[in-house]
């Protein structure tokens, strides 16, 4: 299949303006008769919901959790991005653009993101609408601050609960619809497959995660609004039910899936601690605008540190390696999240991490306490010389920007960061690779459509840091409700669409042998303990560092685990009650999958990008090597550049490749 994916023609900053006002449109009385299924209810798919039902479709919205407020968009803590220039930096729609592009490591499709940029400030008017208490300034104006990788303040927060806030507007919205019978909620449902009738996506089978009933649902269009798949690592940052599932359903039937090797390793995440785990804490990025990343510059330092007998924060400023504000001067502590990821991962393989696994960096508020305290004594007119009174008023600022932060922080790890540095260490986040799309967000099955995390199209092998929201938003609000339309003007005398036909019950059939293979299964292990094994593998050779040996284990390695999966997976209890390791068994059975494919393509990629060092992606020797690691930023965007593998609807077209090609003049690896 040849992909195409349907740009205008035209001046980026011109296609989605002149695109609106081309496209066919639905008329409201044609609405009522249309039917569109939308999977997931987190700010992509809540948003969508909301908006496509405001507009007069019917909907069907399906969500895994209790309730649509549950869905992990709620866990995001630092904030959105939108090009409003409030602190009259020089932010603009083209500044925003460049920066995700840039961030991306240029694998980002560029009029994708120029839409996005465009629409961002429109997002930020509709939450205020909804009553997002957004953070604002002492004169009422809207606060903004910084994330990494750029060098305006653009970022718009409500504490550390960015992602909640939002959350809850959507949530609000989609309640309105429910009220008025636009959307019939369906909580606890998850969906297993994708109904494909003549070549069109008509519906989806899903299983009443309390009942076990298996139902099916139709639709003259299916959204996906389903986030990532980093629980593919099985320590990560997402919540535990986060899954692949329905958008590699839509892969078996069809939807190509683009770019799964890029997988964002965030850089503030608090570090593992033992096998124990079932997931990782994410420490909001914000942290970076005043916490200073370090670590000992001499081995003995680092020893007393593990041993007890030295406390980080007696340790002498000159003693300390503060890496990032050493090799990025102009970015510090905010360089993008790729380049603080495998920095960190640099210094600790090298035998400077902290903690007892020793993997682990300092993050250092001390500086920021005292910084903030003098200026608030100065304020006061106080005394700037008395060390306690600045401490207690430097902490209180900290406390009022990063407060539940702090006490979340506390809580897991049980030391107080105001006295001690945090523990950080870099962790599975975000995943920029997923469901191809087209512009209009549709997927290679006419009908089908991706949106927010699910999708692949708008962050390439690295996301900036605030723009997972931001897309999720766009996405649902203020770009499917037009791309659908153009669609569905073909099918307003379609009338509905039966469940009662021979592509329906094939499909559930289908679910319904599998789960019936699952707890009939005379296996010998749980569910998790093939995810673990499988997340190990995944970490090990398919993670941060990534070479041809290692990759080819890995496929190997996986296609065993898959086999002894389906032979040796025991699954307690029925298919007809709530059971929660049959849902896990479905979705780790995707994972394995998955997780082939997604070693398949880093073998691929003879690249080094995002988060991810192919050692062996270049000639070099271990010297070069090692300064490649250091300064390696510039180095990442050399190694894309010589890339010799196909490049794809994914990489480049003729307008990025100009892009690419000024931005790397100027950057050449030195």
């Amino acid at each position: 299949m040849a992909l195409d994916s349907k740009i205008p023609k035209g001046p980026i900053a011109d296609k989605w303006t002149n695109y609106k006002n081309h496209i066919d449109l639905v008329n409201p009385a044609n609405k009522r008769n249309i039917d569109v299924i939308v999977v997931g209810t987190g700010l992509a798919g809540g948003s969508a919901a909301a908006t496509l039902a405001e507009l007069g479709y019917n909907v069907k919205a399906f969500c895994f959790q209790d309730s649509p407020r549950r869905a992990h968009s709620i866990a995001a803590q630092g904030g959105i991005n939108a090009a409003k220039n409030y602190q009259g930096d020089g932010d603009s729609t083209y500044r925003l653009f460049y920066d995700t592009v840039k961030g991306g490591d240029y694998r980002s499709r560029e009029a994708n993101v120029y839409r996005l940029a465009e629409v961002s400030a429109n997002i930020i008017d509709q939450c205020v609408a909804q009553g997002v208490p957004f953070a604002r300034e002492y004169g009422g104006l809207l606060d903004n601050r910084s994330f990494g990788g750029v060098l305006v303040s653009r970022t718009f927060y409500a504490a550390g609960q960015t992602g909640q806030q939002l959350l809850l507007g959507a949530y609000s919205a989609m309640n309105r619809q429910i009220g008025r019978g636009k959307i019939k909620m369906y909580n606890r449902h998850e969906m297993l497959d994708v109904v494909i009738v003549d070549g069109k996506a008509r519906g989806i089978i899903t299983r009443n995660l309390i009942t076990g009933e298996i139902e099916r649902h139709s639709a003259h269009a299916v959204v996906l609004g389903t986030g990532g798949y980093g629980n593919v690592f099985f320590l990560s940052t997402n919540a535990m039910g986060s899954n692949v599932t329905a958008a590699w359903k839509a892969h078996k039937r069809g939807a190509y899936f683009a770019n799964p090797c890029y997988t964002q390793i965030h850089p503030t995440c608090i570090p593992v601690s033992g096998d124990h785990q079932s997931k990782l804490t994410l420490m909001s990025e914000s942290l970076r605008n005043d916490g200073r990343i370090w670590v000992p510059k001499h081995m003995k330092d680092v020893e007393a540190i593990k041993a007890g007998t030295l406390k980080p924060k007696d340790l002498a400023e000159d003693d300390r390696d503060y890496y990032l504000e050493r090799r990025y001067p102009a970015f510090g502590n905010l360089v993008p999240r790729d380049v603080a990821s495998r920095a960190a991962k640099e210094r600790c393989d090298a035998g400077y991490g902290v903690n007892a696994t020793g993997e682990a960096v300092f993050l250092d508020f001390a500086s920021a306490i005292q910084r903030y305290g003098k200026e608030q004594a100065h304020v006061k007119g106080l005394d700037e010389n008395d060390a306690a009174l600045v401490k207690s008023l430097g902490q209180d600022v900290v406390k009022n920007k990063y407060g539940n932060l702090f006490q979340m922080y506390e809580k897991i790890v049980d030391q107080d960061p105001y006295n001690t540095p945090m523990m950080i260490y870099p962790a599975v986040h975000y995943t920029m690779g997923g469901v191809w799309v087209d512009y209009n967000l549709m997927t290679t099955v006419p009908g089908l459509y991706c949106i927010g995390e699910a999708n692949f199209s708008d962050h390439g092998a690295n996301r900036l840091g605030a723009s997972a929201l931001m897309q999720g938003l766009a996405d649902g609000y203020f770009v499917l409700p037009y791309t659908i339309g153009d669609y569905l003007s073909n099918d307003i005398r379609t009338g509905p669409i039966s469940t009662e036909t021979k592509e329906f019950e094939a499909a559930e059939k289908e679910v319904r042998e599998k789960l019936d293979f699952f707890v009939t299964n005379e296996g010998k292990h749980s569910v998790d303990y093939f995810h673990k094994r499988l997340g190990k593998i995944m970490w090990n050779k398919v993670g941060m560092s990534r070479n041809v040996k290692g990759l080819t284990e890995a496929i190997s390695e996986i296609k065993e685990l898959r086999e002894q999966f389906w032979k040796d997976v025991k699954v307690p209890g029925t298919n007809e009650e709530y059971n929660e390791e049959l849902a896990k068994a479905g979705r780790v059975a995707d994972f394995l999958e998955l997780g082939e494919l997604f070693a398949k393509d880093a073998l691929n990629r003879e690249e080094s990008c995002g988060g991810h060092f192919r050692e062996d992606s270049v000639e070099l020797d271990g010297e070069q090597k090692g300064e490649a690691l250091r300064d390696d930023e510039n180095f990442a965007y050399v190694a894309a550049w010589e890339y010799k593998g196909e490049p794809s609807d994914a990489i480049l077209h003729k307008e990025e490749l100009e892009f690419k090609d000024i931005e790397l003049k100027q950057r050449s690896y030195k």
